[in-house]
């Protein structure tokens, strides 16, 4: 889906569903990230963007003091609560760019499907400033693609975004040439040792669940109220039509830096 700047408001406003909806990340991404920085009860971690939680649990299970800084205040209080039995554990509600942080304190900073919403050289600096000399900065994110077995499903949907939003491009499968140059922006800020993986998954859906996680994407979440009603009910009928099943094929990049 398209990321809009000036939209970063729309996910707080549909907390409990992003969390319900949006999926976590593969255990073999974690595994290279650990072994990129190893993480135990002496780390200090930062995690931009927590959102619903999604990437925060195998982090918070090293025994590591983890800060999250969140833009949307209903995002904080869901992981508050969710994750109220880890001691170690601080989730605070401001922008990245704006929280004031100790420079050189912090052994990982890592930031899933959220980095994109912080301006790149203020992001970069400031990440690179806040780590220690030898700690990781960690990206990624999922990036979800058509269902590749069901073309029918794709074009039914396509006609009807067509219709409600007409600027809206479908864009091509993530690639291994996407991760390698958003890997590469690193290199521009001060950090070493880049590198860059892909891992593959797929997710299927009823009808209305799909609708559910439509209902979590910005640019849907800002089309007005009675619009975005008519719109997902046709999707929803379009799908149950042809079989009632939709299958994303994702595709999740890693990007790992060093701070000399």
């Amino acid at each position: 889906m398209a990321v809009i700047k000036g939209l970063e408001w729309t996910f707080n406003t549909e907390a409990e569903k992003y969390e319900k909806m949006r999926p976590g990340y593969v255990p073999a991404l974690y595994d290279d990230i650990f072994h990129f920085i190893p993480i135990s009860n002496k780390s200090n971690v930062l995690e931009i963007g927590i959102g619903g939680g999604q990437a925060t649990l195998p982090i918070l299970r090293t025994g590591c003091k983890l800060t999250a800084v969140e833009y949307g205040e209903n995002f904080v209080t869901l992981c508050q609560k969710k994750f109220e039995d880890f001691a170690n554990f601080t989730a605070v509600a401001s922008k990245f760019e704006d929280y004031p942080f100790e420079n050189d304190s912090l052994d990982l900073i890592y930031s899933a499907s959220a980095f994109h919403w912080v301006p790149e050289e203020i992001g970069y600096n400031k990440v690179f400033a806040l780590l220690k000399s030898g700690g990781a900065f960690a990206r990624f994110a999922n990036h979800p693609y058509k269902d590749k077995g069901r073309e029918a499903i794709h074009e039914a949907i396509q006609k009807i975004y067509a219709v409600y939003m007409p600027d809206s491009k479908f864009g091509r499968e993530y690639s291994e040439e996407d991760a390698f140059l958003r890997a590469k922006i690193a290199g521009k800020y001060g950090f070493t040792d880049i590198s860059h993986k892909l891992y593959h998954r797929t997710r299927h859906f009823t009808a209305a669940e799909y609708i559910e996680l439509l209902g979590t994407y910005s640019d849907h979440i800002a089309i007005p109220e009675i619009t975005r009603n008519k719109f997902f009910f046709e999707i929803e009928e379009a799908i149950n039509s042809l079989g009632g099943e939709i299958t994303m094929y994702d595709t999740l990049d890693l990007e790992l830096a060093r701070k000399p």
